[in-house]
């Protein structure tokens, strides 16, 4: 059995309101085995960066809290640990990739000054060695002219320049676990793939384990080895690359996929959307969180919530119409629009 660098054991998180806890993520179980990369996806809302914030008990700075669960890196359970312990693992153990490079850098000192800071707080380097170093990690995220761009100001790069800067800052000290938060986000497309491919060439290199976050279906089939599909603050479906695009087995997935636009189809055509609009973390619907905007509700959805089932390939979903548990038994690879017809078929669709 593969080595687990990263357990999240029925993680629930929120914020504190008049009304009690908003739980932005609500009994949230995810694992990453060492040397693997995990991609969360799902729309803005899903919990999906509380969850990564929780990681790395930054969400305490936020004015969230977290309310149960473990999150156990290298078997700690870094939910028990005091804020002083966690300065020692924040940014040398784990590192974190922040949404905007340009609000993550601090815009009154150099570049080279932010990278090596961290490199003599955590590895108690002296001043000349730490900006040597600083220098050397801009040289490997590729960054032209490194002696002389370690001396500018984040002002005077561009967008892809600066969240270069953040990956070297966030390597520097060489962490075995690297959390990216839609890291391309803010970068325009022919930028976004260059640090993609610049993150998967420096993870085979450091050799750390790596979860990114994105909403982006597209982004998590160039880099994940499992995908995990949040929804409403929940886990709802999870598997590999292959099963989650291959063989959804939730109606939330098959909706995240066939929002992708493809090049077959008349051009000028309505693109399809899921209809509706996620929940506010304070009013989660009983039953399946998805069942207001699912196609597919029966009365079962709308009043108990499905657990998250397991199939004997270690793929998960919950969702009632999932009924056996198990992968698409027919032969050959079948599309979303195949798998959206058979759930349709299904018999408990027919009878509601």
């Amino acid at each position: 059995m593969a080595e687990k660098i990263l357990e999240i054991r029925n993680l629930t998180a929120g914020f504190l309101s008049d009304k009690g806890l908003a739980k932005a993520t609500d009994r949230v179980h995810l694992e990453l085995e060492k040397g693997k990369t995990l991609c969360v996806v799902g729309e803005s809302g899903s919990g999906k960066s509380v969850t990564a914030l929780s990681i790395m008990r930054l969400l305490d700075y936020a004015g969230g809290v977290i309310a149960d669960g473990e999150v156990l890196f290298n078997g700690q359970n870094l939910v028990s640990k005091q804020q002083k312990e966690m300065l020692k693992i924040r940014g040398n153990q784990i590192t974190m990739i922040f949404q905007d490079p340009m609000s993550a850098l601090n815009p009154v000192f150099t570049v080279g000054e932010q990278i090596a800071e961290t490199l003599r707080i955590h590895k108690n380097l002296p001043e000349k060695e730490a900006w040597r170093q600083s220098v050397d990690m801009l040289r490997k995220v590729k960054i032209p002219d490194p002696e002389i761009r370690a001396k500018q100001y984040p002002y005077e790069m561009s967008g892809g320049m600066c969240q270069r800067v953040v990956i070297a800052m966030a390597l520097a000290c060489n962490p075995e676990l690297l959390i990216a938060d839609e890291p391309t986000t803010a970068l325009d497309v022919t930028v976004q793939a260059q640090i993609l491919e610049l993150l998967l060439q420096l993870k085979r290199e450091f050799r750390m384990s790596m979860l990114l976050i994105t909403h982006d279906m597209g982004v998590a089939a160039e880099v994940a080895d499992r995908i995990a599909v949040m929804y409403a603050g929940a886990v709802v479906e999870e598997g590999t690359v292959a099963e989650i695009f291959e063989r959804p087995r939730h109606p939330y997935t098959i909706g995240l996929l066939q929002s992708i636009p493809g090049l077959e189809g008349d051009r000028g055509g309505e693109l399809y959307t899921i209809k509706g609009t996620i929940p506010k973390i304070d009013q989660i619907p009983t039953g399946c969180r998805f069942h207001p905007r699912c196609p597919y509700a029966m009365d079962i959805c709308r009043q108990n919530e499905p657990p998250l089932r397991e199939s004997n390939t270690g793929h998960k979903a919950a969702c009632w119409l999932d009924d056996t548990g198990e992968d698409d038994p027919r032969p050959g690879k079948p599309n979303t629009r195949e798998t959206k017809v058979t759930i349709m078929s299904r018999p408990e669709v027919a009878q509601s």
